[in-house]
């Protein structure tokens, strides 16, 4: 099968289109032929500092496609379906060998490269919104990166579930298209201090959850922008700078800021429905999976270097 893979850790230029060995079939698990791979954070992260788990490396969470094989194990899916699947790495190739366990079947006539984008997106989201962060109607929550996959997915469940959104993004291009998925005020970050500015948005009061996924010197501004008993739900590392904040920032108003990482518990009852329900829905059309722009896996450095150009609202999308 061709897949993109690398030999060493960098830049998107050290994704390389070859030829390499099928994936071989687990007696519990599946193998897909993939139609889809949703590019995440997360997999830029590992092609610039994660491990080389095989060698050459085939990085990637996220892809969806057809079934083509099934483990002797598996009874409750069969050759022919499509499902969403997500595992620690092997998303850049044409065929993936995944655990059953984290397969979603897709809905007849829902596009697979939505499908792709929404397990680890929209199911991150939704965990910083409600399992980690409490959120209810009527409170006020700030999305750090809100053009991000996992900022329009919290947006948009963020506003549904009766909240007063407010994101962040590097351009006022950028917040004007977030809008549309339920943005209620938009903060430039590159012209603005997000904290001053939440404050000045909230009459002093601050909010009263943040879902932050650049972490860096953002996490710091996140929980400044705290309203008293508020909320920080940390999610990811998107910025690639040390984690310093002050503890101390915390005490004053009764503030808490909990780590949140859904692989934990991604094959889990909870979150396995979760993940389903969430597709079901997009589906139906109740939510909307933002998909920027699309790549041939051929040009995966390409796609990787425009993720890290920070132009994408929503999610970047690949194709074998």
């Amino acid at each position: 099968m061709k897949a993109a893979v690398y030999y060493e850790n960098g830049g998107p230029e050290v994704l390389k289109y070859e030829d390499v060995a099928d994936p071989q079939l687990h007696p519990k698990g599946v193998i897909i032929r993939v139609e889809a791979i949703a590019i995440e954070g997360g997999d830029t992260l590992n092609r610039w500092r994660g491990p080389l788990v095989n060698h050459p490396h085939i990085v990637g969470y996220q892809a969806a496609g057809e079934i083509v094989a099934v483990g002797e194990e598996v009874t409750h899916l069969k050759i022919g379906q499509r499902v969403a699947t997500v595992d620690g790495f092997g998303s850049h190739a044409e065929l993936r060998s995944v655990p059953a366990r984290n397969c979603w079947t897709i809905p007849d006539g829902f596009d697979s490269k939505l499908a792709a984008v929404i397990p680890v997106t929209f199911g991150t989201a939704h965990d910083c919104l409600f399992d980690a962060g409490h959120l209810k109607a009527g409170q006020t929550v700030l999305v750090q990166a809100g053009a991000s996959g996992v900022g329009v997915a919290a947006i948009q469940l963020a506003k549904r579930a009766g909240a007063t959104v407010i994101a962040t993004a590097s351009s006022d291009e950028r917040l004007e298209k977030l809008k549309a998925y339920g943005l209620d005020h938009g903060i430039n970050y590159r012209d603005k201090d997000v904290a001053t500015e939440v404050m000045r948005l909230t009459d002093k009061k601050g909010v009263n959850l943040v879902v932050d996924s650049v972490g860096g010197p953002t996490l710091q501004g996140s929980i400044l922008s705290l309203g008293y008993r508020g909320r920080v739900s940390s999610v990811g590392a998107a910025g690639r700078e040390p984690m310093v904040v002050d503890v101390g920032s915390l005490m004053g108003g009764n503030r808490s800021l909990t780590g949140v990482f859904l692989g934990a518990e991604i094959m889990t009852d909870r979150v396995h429905d979760m993940i389903q329900t969430l597709i079901d829905e997009a589906a139906r059309g109740e939510l909307t999976v933002v998909v920027d722009k699309v790549f041939p896996l051929s040009d995966a450095a390409g796609a990787h270097a425009y993720i890290e150009s920070r132009q994408a609202v929503g999610r970047v999308v690949m194709v074998p």
